[in-house]
């Protein structure tokens, strides 16, 4: 699975980071026994969502052809592999 580019993009890294930073804001808020703070956090999370979805509609994630090939490309590779007789044999 290394090879494949799976959230490699402006629009995974920028939704994900954004989901993070509300993770740590809400921990911090838990800890501090804010529920105010900790119900704000969770609202960065689910901001962090919107805004990689947002992205990816605008044309920052991974183009819909290259999802498909890097897909089928998985696909075959898994097809060859459970077909292959030196798997069963190297198996421990």
């Amino acid at each position: 699975m290394s090879g494949t580019a799976h959230g490699h993009t402006l629009a995974a890294w920028t939704g994900v980071s954004i989901a993070f930073l509300g993770f740590c804001v809400s921990g911090v808020f838990m800890v501090a026994a804010n529920p105010l703070g900790f119900w704000g956090g969770l609202v960065i999370v689910v901001l962090g969502g919107v805004v990689g979805v947002a992205m990816k509609a605008a044309g920052m994630g991974m183009p819909k052809e290259s999802a498909d090939r890097v897909a089928a490309r998985e696909h075959a590779t898994l097809v060859a592999r459970s077909k292959s007789p030196a798997t069963a044999d190297t198996a421990v």
